[in-house]
């Protein structure tokens, strides 16, 4: 009589364990999202002091460490971020995240072009108006680009970002979008774009473009990016980006 109840222990404890199994199989792939790019990957180009803090001089950055910006943590949740000083080959990469880069160079605008529209996902944001504070005065090299110009490789796309200079300042959320915008750009379809179809989103803050095999999803501000205020917040916001961007 042990015996038999033994045997059916054993049995019902690898049902129970089959069963969980499944469920654990079922979970991983209901939560995969970010997960499943953990170890791959992906650009990241960008003038904002993500990846490094200002600090006026290297006494302050002695002196006064700045903790990580938050964004790097929240971008590094999505793969393996390599910090990139020129889009020329993006070869190894499937996904890339610009955030109110420099003027690219003509070869820049071909390479980039020539990467979405073989297959790549880019999340960029593009601030014709740059609100964030910097320790660095205009001129600076190390300054974030105040004025985002990247009208070649927009208008290759059919778009045009524009700039209402009347517009109230201060932080505002974009209902439509559900994020939060300071003095952003609007996106208009301006026609001509090539193998590229461009959607508008509310109140023209994000366009959402198929090019060739791949897509870019294009954000008119760079507020959800700073490193001040809630970043909780800013953190969900930027989270629905890049999962819009990367896993769908």
């Amino acid at each position: 009589m042990p015996r038999r109840l033994t045997r059916r222990r054993i049995a019902g404890l690898i049902a129970l364990a089959a069963i969980v199994a499944v469920a654990l199989g079922l979970f991983a792939k209901s939560g995969a999202g970010h997960g499943e790019h953990r170890d791959e990957p992906f650009g990241l180009f960008t003038s904002l002091p993500i990846l490094w803090s200002e600090q006026a001089d290297l006494r302050d950055m002695l002196a006064t460490p700045a903790p990580p910006h938050w964004v790097r943590g929240a971008l590094a949740e999505n793969g393996r971020l390599v910090a990139l000083d020129t889009l020329l080959d993006l070869s190894r990469f499937e996904r890339l995240v610009i955030a109110q880069p420099r003027p690219l160079s003509p070869d820049e605008n071909v390479a980039l072009d020539a990467w979405v529209r073989s297959g790549g996902r880019l999340l960029m944001f593009a601030d014709p108006m740059l609100t964030q504070e910097s320790a660095y005065s205009l001129g600076d090299r190390r300054r974030p680009q105040d004025v985002v110009l990247l009208s070649p490789i927009l208008s290759r796309w059919g778009l045009e970002l524009r700039f209402d200079d009347m517009q109230p300042g201060g932080l505002r959320e974009n209902a439509g979008e559900g994020v939060d915008v300071d003095l952003p750009g609007q996106f208009t379809v301006v026609g001509g774009g090539v193998g590229a179809q461009c959607r508008i989103g509310a109140e023209a803050l994000v366009a959402r473009c198929s090019v060739g095999k791949g897509r870019a999803i294009i954000v008119a501000d760079a507020a959800v990016l700073a490193i001040d205020g809630d970043s909780s917040r800013k953190k969900r916001q930027l989270d629905a980006f890049l999962s819009e961007a990367f896993h769908r």
